[in-house]
């Protein structure tokens, strides 16, 4: 399935401290498993990137970069179980770097403790005290939150942009992905049930903006750039998803990640896929502030 010898050293390199067991243990200990992991990856910020920790709306927040037009709003993966302002900390840093955007990182609410919607309700207070235009970006999770943040204000105030990377947007186990990559590395179709049954209470989601692949009506959103892992249980949600948007009148790019495995943001150093595919990232955020629809 994989032969890359660069994403396979990034596999196993994941796995010495975030097993396989890490996705269906508790959420405490999970939590240490992630960290551990995320620590071993985290790359030092660029030293010209000014950070600042800031609550916005009673929200926890972290900046990086000075003030500019347009922003970024980044919304972190992790299940909506783990992860935060640190788990993320040098891809928001490397971005603002890149762009020279300002990036708002959010350390939305995590689940068990606070269940959907808690974690779109932070985004969107979060949204509504930033007044300038904003580019939303995401991964897995966080995906499906910056999908939802768009589905939200349909009829409104939209981003320039939305940037999924990897996103996990509701889709179900008779995809193809789901079967094909059902023991995928890093991530199986088990832990994407897991991670569903903590945030939703076990319940089937019924808040269309919590599946927004689910979503009724797609029109008037704003431009996406979907980038999918092809070794990914949620492979098939993000091509899903672009082919609904593109029907609904949307525009919309997707990119497919050959050999790679989900979470591969946290491979940019070693592997040159995962390098390639984070500057094609950087360069869509890129086009969206300057409002080129790509």
């Amino acid at each position: 399935m994989i032969s890359d010898p660069q994403v396979l050293a990034f596999i196993h390199k994941t796995e010495a401290s975030y097993p396989a067991q890490a996705n269906t243990a508790s959420a405490a200990e999970n939590r240490a498993y992630y960290d551990a992991m995320c620590a071993n990856f985290r790359a030092p910020r660029p030293e010209n990137v000014i950070v600042v920790d800031r609550s916005i709306s009673g929200v926890a927040c972290r900046l990086y970069g000075l003030a500019s037009p347009v922003c970024v709003l980044y919304l972190h993966g992790g299940g909506f179980v783990v992860g935060g302002l640190d788990s993320h900390d040098d891809v928001c840093a490397e971005i603002a770097d890149a762009t020279g955007l300002q990036i708002i990182s959010v350390n939305y609410r995590l689940a068990p403790e606070h269940r959907w919607p808690a974690q779109i309700n932070d985004v969107e207070a979060v949204w509504r005290a930033v007044d300038q235009p904003v580019v939303v970006v995401g991964d897995s999770a966080g995906g499906l939150l910056a999908a939802a943040l768009c589905l939200s204000q349909k009829g409104g105030r939209q981003p320039l942009g939305q940037v999924l990377i990897y996103p996990g947007l509701g889709g179900g186990g008779d995809a193809a992905s789901y079967r094909e990559n059902a023991e995928a590395p890093l991530l199986r179709a088990s832990d994407v049930l897991a991670y569903q049954d903590l945030v939703f209470g076990g319940q089937p989601a019924t808040d269309p903006i919590a599946r927004p692949l689910k979503a009724p009506d797609l029109s008037d959103l704003t431009p996406a750039f979907i980038v999918t892992a092809d070794v990914d249980p949620l492979r098939d949600d993000g091509w899903a998803y672009a082919e609904r948007l593109a029907a609904a009148g949307v525009p919309v790019t997707l990119r497919n990640e050959a050999q790679l495995p989900h979470g591969f943001l946290r491979a940019r150093s070693m592997s040159d896929r995962a390098r390639r595919s984070f500057q094609a990232v950087i360069a869509a955020i890129g086009r969206f502030a300057s409002q080129e629809v790509p």
